[in-house]
């Protein structure tokens, strides 16, 4: 507990008044000095008796690179007390303002502010700043929560034409596709349904979060596909970027996709959790170099160097920027 500005000049005035009460008589300290002694103790009676506040932390969504979060924090007292709210945002998190708010806490109260997702990887909102004060503001009292909330930021994925996508398809040599099947519509999914078929762009864009299944006239198997990315220092949100388009786009295709990152791996399957999965891996994915072992193993290699980034299949080679739109897919998975 400490006295603010404002009470270390009540401090000063009292103090001149209690001077001046010696040369002009003791109604200026009447008039003056008791008044401010007053208000200067009660607000130090009020501030000493007030209560830690009990702050709950709402989890966070995870999200793309570039899209935008609320952080809503609950906080509880047993009596109203002014206070000044102020939050932290970690690294790869951007808040337009300082996440500050003057308000007065009764009861139970929410505070939010958004944040943007700038970096991929796991990050963290917190510690929490509580700093109460009486009403006229002459003494505060300062609680601080150490608890952090995680963000965990995916990272940048591409649209790409369905033009594109079927290049990509044919690239990779994929032998088992629809090419006598005719897409009819999409429809809700149903328990039972192969998770290829979810058409995964129109459901992430849904607000319910409800699966969308493309009907086709015939069913087909599911043809597994391996990635393998690496890259050279300095270059591993590009190569991210670059993976996770090429994942999302082979999930979409109806392939079952496994990844292989120079620190990690994902055996191939399919469905929307797996692609959490293959974007969790790539949101912390690091430089560094594959083996010839894992690069001829793979159906598909992203390579990003100082030159760009590279999709490799069968033999052939090409360049992501000819792939991708460079328009953010932000999409919700």
């Amino acid at each position: 507990m400490r006295l603010t500005r404002r009470g270390w000049a009540v401090v000063a005035t009292a103090g001149g008044a209690v001077a001046l009460s010696w040369r002009f008589g003791p109604r200026a300290l009447n008039a003056v000095v008791v008044p401010l002694v007053v208000v200067l103790l009660a607000g130090l009676v009020t501030v000493s008796r007030a209560e830690r506040p009990r702050v709950t932390r709402q989890p966070v969504a995870e999200g793309f690179v570039g899209e935008h979060r609320t952080v809503a924090v609950t906080i509880e007292t047993d009596s109203p007390l002014a206070a000044t709210v102020s939050d932290a945002v970690g690294e790869g998190l951007s808040a337009a303002t300082r996440p500050v708010a003057a308000i007065t806490l009764e009861g139970e109260q929410t505070v939010t502010y958004d944040v943007e997702l700038t970096h991929r990887g796991h990050h963290r909102v917190g510690p929490l700043e509580i700093v109460v004060s009486d009403v006229v503001g002459l003494v505060e009292r300062r609680f601080a929560f150490t608890d952090r909330i995680p963000v965990f930021v995916y990272p940048q994925v591409h649209e790409v034409g369905r033009g594109v996508a079927d290049e990509l398809q044919a690239l990779v040599g994929i032998t088992e596709r629809r090419e006598h099947e005719t897409f009819d519509h999409l429809r809700e999914y149903h328990r039972g349904d192969p998770l290829r078929d979810v058409h995964w762009k129109s459901a992430a864009k849904r607000p319910d979060g409800d699966l969308l299944v493309r009907e086709y006239d015939e069913n087909e198997g599911t043809t597994a596909v391996t990635v393998a990315a690496e890259c050279v220092a300095g270059r591993d949100d590009e190569l991210a970027a670059a993976a996770a388009t090429v994942v999302t786009v082979l999930l979409e295709q109806g392939l079952s996709v496994g990844l292989v990152v120079p620190d990690g791996n994902v055996p191939p399957e399919a469905g929307r959790e797996h692609h959490r999965t293959l974007l969790g891996l790539l949101a912390i994915v690091d430089a560094g170099e594959l083996d010839e072992r894992t690069r001829r193993a793979a159906d598909v290699v992203v390579r990003t160097d100082t030159d760009g980034t590279t999709i490799v299949a069968d033999d052939r080679e090409l360049p992501f920027d000819e792939l991708a739109s460079g328009d953010h897919q932000g999409v919700t998975i």
